[in-house]
């Protein structure tokens, strides 16, 4: 017997304006007025250096000047387009933030019409009632997709890394347009359907390397094997979407490897990288993965964990057969990799959250309710927390909160802004309007035991980007720093080597225009060290006072070069600075000495 029986009045869709306002109030916060950030600063330099480079910085992605080949080309083409259409009108950042935008939604669109389409399938269908009123199959299917995508935007891990230029981001979107195309696929099997399913593998391909389409097309091989479809044609089609996958992939392959971009090619690099990414299992990438998935996926892997425990019993479902072979392929590739990172989980979101949107038309109403009032109290307090600390920080009372709030940003001047005090005002009114309403004796509609999660978390969320955006800005940003080397720079200086990482050194040449030496220059007569701020080492002489020159970091390939061939005797100091709220970091800028 199914679990799952419902009246047609809990299957009352959300209004498109609200999802789709709830959808832009989510991704918009974080884009706009934002710098870029250490974490997305070295994707927007690749970005950038394509946009205002020539043709070979578009084969072989580089931060001005350092090549960046590993992960592929394909996010970063698509921000510096939008840059090149649209830097002009409101500025390069915003411009390749455009992208972000894109992405996103094309991630919850294909999720939602993924959930729509499985939910109204016969097999997805409530018990029927007695004497009539369950749902009809599309208003179920809605509903369903509705809340699929509601848990989407209430997972915490999407909103870390959906407001960054990434191309982790990239991939969760072409993930949930993967899963789409599958169940296009299993519900008419053909080869168009497979080479689209193709194409987004290819895409795939681009964006992160192999290793995730290839486990993407065994699960979907699996997902077919389950659901006893032909092994003979389905076989044919995945090897045509495979086929169409490597054509894809050759849009860069090719050229990069036969034009030879600034006198080589990144295809080895490429390669390499992937091949890096696949090992035996250890205990690390175990309880890394266990440690940080418990709140990168909340609050999906409660509710996906309840649907394949309601589902058990029934044989045949492909809402849950198909997200949980994508699921368990894609758990089982980040065990695999060495070094896992909180950006690839998630790829594990969409399929996640819609096994998850299955699971909760079976739960019990009391278990609802104390998710919402978990929800209402928590964020509430939270939100409550952040106004005080806003308060606290432009008064001066509570004293010991704005101790707090100004330890983190030491040197900082906060003022009062209009706008975004608007824009938190009449948020926090929106989210006080939403808990009456979902505390009021309205009608139970199945979405809302997860609208107060999604909506709490988007109300955090836009009072950090608007209350506190400048003094986010000023720590976590490059621009100040980047700024005073420009200042101290002579307007003759035509090249600077370096052994800054990625981040910085995409800051520095966005903000100070710093002139940092190309993928083919080696000697240059300036250069700019990255160093810890209580180095211990050998010695600077400099305007009469000796400094210390160690503990250098590498600046990812090409700081070991750098520092192979420094000497302290052929450099003159011209100016040394860091970031305020950042005492690990020390920059120096020097000129040859002779």
């Amino acid at each position: 017997m199914k679990p799952v029986r419902l009246p047609a009045a809990a299957t009352l869709a959300l209004p498109r304006w609200a999802l789709f306002a709830l959808g832009m109030l989510y991704i918009l916060p974080g884009l706009i007025g934002r710098d870029p950030w250490k974490d997305d600063a070295g994707s927007f330099g690749i970005m950038w250096t394509m946009a205002h480079g020539h043709w070979q910085d578009w084969l072989l992605p580089n931060i001005a000047g350092l090549p960046a080949p590993e992960e592929g080309p394909l996010a970063f083409w698509l921000g510096a387009l939008c840059i090149k259409l649209f830097g002009w009108l409101v500025g390069d950042v915003l411009a390749a933030r455009v992208s972000t935008i894109g992405l996103f939604v094309l991630g919850t669109v294909s999720l939602w019409s993924t959930a729509f389409r499985l939910g109204r399938r016969s097999e997805a269908q409530p018990l029927r009632l007695a004497f009539g009123g369950q749902p009809e199959p599309d208003d179920y299917g809605r509903t369903l997709a509705d809340t699929a995508v509601l848990i989407y935007l209430g997972c915490l891990g999407l909103l870390l890394q959906s407001h960054e230029t990434l191309a982790v981001t990239l991939q969760g979107a072409l993930l949930s347009w993967f899963l789409y195309r599958s169940v296009r696929y299993i519900e008419s099997p053909s080869l168009r359907n497979a080479v689209r399913a193709g194409a987004a593998l290819g895409a795939l391909t681009l964006t992160r390397g192999y290793a995730p389409p290839l486990a993407l097309l065994a699960a979907l091989f699996l997902c077919t094997r389950s659901l006893k479809m032909p092994a003979a044609p389905t076989l044919r089609h995945l090897a045509q979407a495979a086929g169409t996958a490597v054509l894809v992939a050759l849009l860069w392959l090719l050229p990069a490897s036969l034009l030879h971009p600034y006198g080589q090619t990144p295809v080895p690099d490429w390669l390499d990288w992937n091949a890096s990414q696949l090992s035996v299992p250890s205990w690390f990438s175990l309880k890394a993965f266990f440690r940080n998935g418990v709140w990168y996926f909340w609050p999906a892997w409660p509710f996906a964990a309840w649907a394949a425990w309601a589902w058990r019993r029934q044989h045949g479902m492909m809402h849950i057969i198909l997200p949980t072979w994508f699921v368990g392929a894609l758990a089982l590739l980040i065990l695999f990799d060495p070094v896992p990172e909180n950006g690839d989980l998630l790829k594990l979101l969409p399929p996640m959250a819609l096994m998850a949107a299955f699971g909760l038309p079976t739960m019990k109403r009391g278990a609802i309710n104390a998710i919402d009032w978990f929800s209402v109290m928590v964020l509430t307090l939270l939100g409550v927390l952040v106004w005080l600390f806003w308060i606290a920080k432009l008064s001066g009372w509570p004293a010991q909160l704005a101790k707090n709030a100004l330890k983190l940003v030491p040197g900082f001047k906060p003022e009062f802004g209009i706008v975004g005090f608007l824009v938190a005002a009449a948020t926090t009114v929106g989210w006080i309007v939403l808990v009456h309403w979902r505390l009021s004796r309205q009608r139970t509609v199945l979405w809302r035991a997860v609208v107060l999660s999604s909506g709490g978390l988007i109300l955090l969320w836009v009072l950090l980007m608007t209350l506190f955006l400048p003094d986010l800005n000023y720590s976590k940003s490059y621009a100040s720093v980047a700024r005073q080397i420009a200042s101290r720079l002579p307007a003759d200086a035509d090249c600077i080597s370096t052994n800054v990482g990625p981040a910085q050194r995409a800051s520095f040449a966005y903000f100070g225009h710093l002139p940092f030496a190309g993928v083919e220059q080696s000697k240059c007569n300036y250069l700019l060290l990255q160093d810890g701020a209580t180095p211990s080492g050998a010695s600077l002489q400099s305007h009469g006072q000796e400094r210390n020159v160690n503990q250098y970091g590498d600046g990812v390939m090409g700081g070991r070069q750098v520092m192979a061939t420094f000497n302290p005797r052929d450099w003159t100091l011209l100016w040394e600075g860091r970031r305020p709220s950042d005492r690990d970091e020390r920059f120096r800028l020097l000129r040859r000495a002779r």
